[in-house]
């Protein structure tokens, strides 16, 4: 009976010392916490830029039809998510003020 309540108590024991190890390595670890700043805001496809719709319009999208914009502000970048149709498929662009195709 000795013996088994030795033994429990060093199973304890090491438990115990697995656990503190444990809690030391956690607070050696950063703890990194990064905020979303994109915000999107709906825009009418009527009151969008005119180099959007150009581009819209151009080769690149040929046959493919607006059904919603955003105005996209993604920290310092600026741009409108434009999401399109063409028969049963479904895609969005991303075009800048100006235009262009954004990455």
């Amino acid at each position: 009976m000795k013996k088994f309540i030795l033994s429990a108590a060093l199973a304890v024991a090491g438990f115990t010392a697995v656990q503190a190890s444990e809690v030391k390595d956690f607070k050696s670890t950063a703890i990194v916490a990064v905020q979303d700043s994109t915000t999107k805001t709906p825009v009418k496809l009527e009151e969008l830029p005119e180099p959007v719709t150009t581009a819209l319009k151009s080769d690149a999208y040929k046959g493919w039809t607006a059904t919603e914009a955003w105005s996209v502000k993604e920290g310092t970048k600026e741009y409108y998510l434009i999401n399109v149709k063409k028969e049963a498929e479904t895609g969005s662009v991303k075009i800048d003020k100006d235009g262009k195709p954004v990455q």
